[in-house]
């Protein structure tokens, strides 16, 4: 088991030596999913698994979790949100290859014999992030609105009224 990510690596290679990569990255060294946190403070911690299953497939099992500050939409204050990520990566030469992974088991093309692991575990984070940030404690203001129901006062003025005025006024 290795601790520490090589940049790049030959994932055929890897599936044959049955290799295992677990340890910690730190946020900030994760660019693009530090762009879209509140802050790029923490860690997270990751394993992964090289191997073949039994229609002689080859996979990489990815096992993620984070606790990463993000900002609450409904309250616009900054939270914690646990991210946990479990998943099973079929490599694949080219597009003909998809067709022959099992149900649960998701693509990654391998376009160059070699890709970055760090790049890989980024991908799976981004993904796993909710598509709206909402803190579990953000109070929701409930405004009752019944449709085309505005108060008198409320109207907005007719902007063709001065033109009625003015038609008036000629005659």
């Amino acid at each position: 088991m290795s601790t520490t990510l090589p940049d790049n690596l030959d994932p055929w290679r890897m599936v044959q030596g049955r290799r295992v990569f677990a340890g910690t990255l730190a946020v900030a060294q994760l660019p693009r999913l530090a762009g879209l946190l509140a802050s790029a403070d923490g860690e997270v911690a990751y394993k992964v698994e090289f191997g073949r299953d039994e229609f002689d497939i080859s996979h990489l099992d990815i096992e993620l979790d984070a606790h990463l500050k993000m900002i609450c939409q409904r309250s616009m204050a900054e939270f914690v949100q646990p991210v946990q990520v479990r998943q099973r990566l079929g490599l694949i030469r080219d597009d003909a290859e998809e067709a022959r992974l099992p149900d649960g088991c998701d693509p990654l093309l391998v376009e160059d014999g070699a890709f970055c692991l760090k790049d890989v575990i980024e991908d799976e984070l981004i993904l796993g992030l909710p598509l709206v940030a909402l803190s579990p404690g953000a109070p929701l203001e409930q405004v009752p609105i019944t449709a085309g129901s505005v108060p008198e006062d409320e109207q907005p003025p007719n902007p063709f009224a001065a033109l009625g005025q003015l038609k008036s006024s000629s005659h």
